[in-house]
């Protein structure tokens, strides 16, 4: 995804689980566990969110109709993306 494109705006639980059809609290948290959703990042002390632009992708990927193989690769590259995601930024 390119730098002009890519948002750092972090998404909290509620929102990700509408933007997700309003899935279930556990389900979504069974997806982390399976590798069919990113795991969350830490935002404060006792708060924690994912990446607006992951749950843009993730949704785009089940929209496309994406198998669960091919959406944990997604996952999986997703949470690689994130070590990058500063010096990206900063260039």
């Amino acid at each position: 995804m390119e730098n002009a494109t890519r948002s750092f705006s972090i998404c909290r639980l509620p929102s990700v689980l509408a933007a997700r059809g309003n899935r279930s609290r556990s389900s979504h948290y069974d997806d982390i566990k399976k590798g069919l959703w990113t795991r969350p990042v830490k935002c404060a002390a006792r708060a924690c969110g994912w990446p607006q632009h992951e749950v843009e992708a993730l949704n785009a990927a089940r929209i496309a109709g994406k198998t669960d193989d091919e959406i944990m690769e997604l996952v999986a590259k997703l949470e690689d993306e994130r070590k990058t995601a500063l010096d990206e930024a900063l260039k």
